[in-house]
């Protein structure tokens, strides 16, 4: 009984899907498109003797911020350790469901990299998105900042709150 051969999506994988290589082939250099099954379309297999497209270099990704989130009886409170931010340096944008905290963290050291035995902060832009587990007041909220801690308080939304409207004569 003749063995078939397993493509190497479904060496990877453990599928038994159709593909349009072999694992050997890729190894020899035969094959020169993959089949990528998630998307239908076929990408390019780039053989190790044959040189890499030349590709733009990238921003440096934002790095994210670390965040608690908390609710009390009439506000959710987010706090975010930012030391090392000027207070001018940060944006904060709330919408009724969500908020976004973006800054940098600009870097100011006197050493080279050579001299440092450990290098743990992180320098640079960062960023985090939080999406509201109830809809907030957007123009009463308010952000301060002391000894480096963002604190953000949100009023909730009081979707049972009624007012009483005077009907006008004209």
């Amino acid at each position: 009984m003749a063995r078939e051969r397993r493509s190497l999506f479904e060496w990877l994988t453990g599928s038994q899907g159709e593909a349009d290589y072999s694992f050997d082939e890729l190894e020899q250099g035969g094959a020169s498109f993959a089949a990528t099954p998630a998307r239908g379309g076929r990408v390019p297999v780039h053989s190790p003797s044959a040189p890499m497209p030349l590709q733009e270099p990238e921003e440096e990704p934002a790095g994210e911020l670390a965040v608690d989130v908390y609710q009390t009886p009439t506000h959710i409170v987010i706090k975010a350790m930012i030391a090392g931010v000027k207070p001018d340096d940060l944006d904060v944008s709330i919408t009724r469901d969500m908020v976004t905290i973006r800054g940098k963290r600009e870097r100011h050291t006197e050493g080279t990299a050579g001299d440092f035995f450990f290098q743990e902060l992180y320098w640079g832009a960062f960023s985090r998105t939080i999406v509201l587990p109830q809809e907030v007041e957007i123009e009463e909220a308010e952000a301060s900042e002391k000894h480096g801690l963002l604190i953000v308080r949100l009023p909730k939304l009081d979707k049972g709150r009624q007012a009483k409207l005077k009907v006008k004569s004209n």
